[in-house]
This record gives structure tokens, C-alpha cells and sequence, in this order.
């Protein structure tokens, strides 16, 4: 079975796996707000394994709101209260063995089933939270509250120009278009997922962020109206599973 996302693959900085694809996966609605991080402060926040990716010698700090929609494992349908929810990723930047990935702080959704099968099968940092996102004028306005923890999140954002591709050797090519996400399991076993998708539909944006605990608790900071701020208004996303590296 192939799907939408697969229809382009000549951007990509190296080949789709030659394996099945077991997920896919629609990112939509979505808010790259970036801040600059200090790169010492980053190195002790992943594994000793990947090295703390840099743009001129700096690297960055991604909060990234969004909702998920035809959510599934490969062959089933999209199922009612299953498939689509609200998401709120903060993200850094990793390479290894040559392919730049993410590597995630957090991740938050509004779904019970969705957090965990991502901790089960991806082992990925995932924590259930009450969460909204609705239309706000021409953008939206994003909510989110971990349960058990005072991460919160509250934004208005929306896009202020036309689609496009970001290009090649720029820093929103290298903080946007990555096809892989590193993760460790619980015995320390690297891994690596892959995905695919056309480049973004990046449209730049405005922002106000209300509130914003959800780096606490690493030592970085994200106060204040991010430098860089992007919108997509759908990715559709295949994902192979977790390979392991060590």
C-alpha cells in the first residue's frame, strides 16, 4: 500500500528505509517557535551517543503545537477518539552516524492510548495532558496543561505569508526538514526511528505566547516572544519502526 507522503522523495538527504512503513500520520495547524540554547547546556540533556547538532555554531530550542490527525498503525482505518488529537512537542537537534534527527525533551497529548503506545513502542518522553486547540481569526489559540506536573502551555499564533519551501543551506531548512528522531530505551539502547514527508509548507508567523513552563525543568529557557516562528497547515507523515544503534 503506498501513501501521499512517498509521492516525493528527491528532497531527502538519504533514501527511504527499503523496509515497510508501519504508521502514518498527519501533523496539522502547526507552530515552530525556535529560541537559541547553549550548546553546554544541551550536551548534558542527550545521550552521550549523538552529538548536539549546531547552525554556525549555535543550536536550538524547538516548541512546536500542533494536531494530529489519521493517526493509525498500517493497514487499519482512522478510528473515532483514537486518531486525532492535539500534540505539543519541545524538541532538540541531534545528529548521528550523518543523519540529522530530533531528539524530544517532551512530548504532550490529549490521548491516553496515544501516550502510551509511544512510550511502548518508540520509548519516546511522552505525558498526558488536557489540551485544546481552536480556531482563532485567521490562526488558532493552543492550550495545554500536563496532568501531575505544572507544565503548561498557552499560545495564539498565526501564519502572515504565503507557502513555501524553505531552502536548502538555510536555518529553517536545517531546523525544519530532519527525517528521523533518536530516543533511548530504559536499558540504554540508542534508537533511531525513521519518517518521511514532502518539504514543509512553512508560512512565516506571528505569536503570543501566555505561558510557558514546559522547559522548567532542563535548565534552558524559552522566555519571551521566540526569534523564529513558522506555520504548516498539513504534513502528511509515514514512519518506519525504531531501529537499534548501540
Amino acid at each position: 500500500m503506498s501513501h501521499p507522503a512517498l509521492a516525493r522523495q528527491d528532497h531527502r538527504p538519504w533514501p527511504v528505509p527499503a523496509r515497510a512503513w508501519t504508521w502514518r500520520q498527519s501533523w496539522c495547524d502547526l507552530l515552530f517557535a525556535h529560541w537559541p540554547a547553549p550548546v553546554e547546556t544541551v550536551r548534558s540533556l542527550v545521550p552521550a551517543a549523538l552529538a548536539v547538532d549546531v547552525f554556525d555554531g549555535v543550536t536550538w530550542l524547538g516548541i512546536v503545537p500542533f494536531h494530529m490527525s489519521g493517526v493509525m498503525r498500517r493497514p487499519l482505518p482512522d478510528l473515532p477518539w483514537v486518531s486525532a488529537f492535539p500534540e505539543l512537542n519541545v524538541r532538540l537537534y541531534v545528529t548521528h552516524e550523518g543523519k540529522p534527527g530530533v531528539w524530544f525533551l517532551s512530548l504532550d497529548a490529549a490521548n491516553a492510548l496515544a501516550v502510551w503506545a509511544a512510550r511502548r513502542f518508540f520509548h519516546l518522553p511522552y505525558f498526558q495532558a488536557s489540551m485544546a486547540i481552536t480556531p482563532d481569526g485567521e490562526g488558532f489559540a493552543y492550550r495545554s496543561a500536563r496532568r501531575d506536573s505544572p507544565a503548561r502551555f498557552a499560545a495564539s499564533y498565526r501564519p502572515v505569508s504565503t507557502v513555501y519551501e524553505a531552502a536548502p543551506g538555510t536555518l529553517e531548512h536545517w531546523l525544519t526538514e530532519r527525517y528521523c528522531l533518536y530516543a533511548q530505551r530504559p536499558d540504554g539502547a540508542l534508537l533511531r526511528t525513521e519518517v518521511h514527508h514532502a518539504p514543509w509548507p512553512l508560512q512565516r508567523a506571528e505569536a503570543a505566547i501566555e505561558v510557558n513552563t514546559l522547559v522548567d525543568a532542563f535548565s534552558l529557557t524559552a522566555a519571551g516572544p521566540a526569534p523564529l516562528l513558522h506555520f504548516a497547515r498539513r504534513l502528511d507523515v509515514v514512519v518506519w519502526p525504531p531501529e537499534r544503534l548501540t
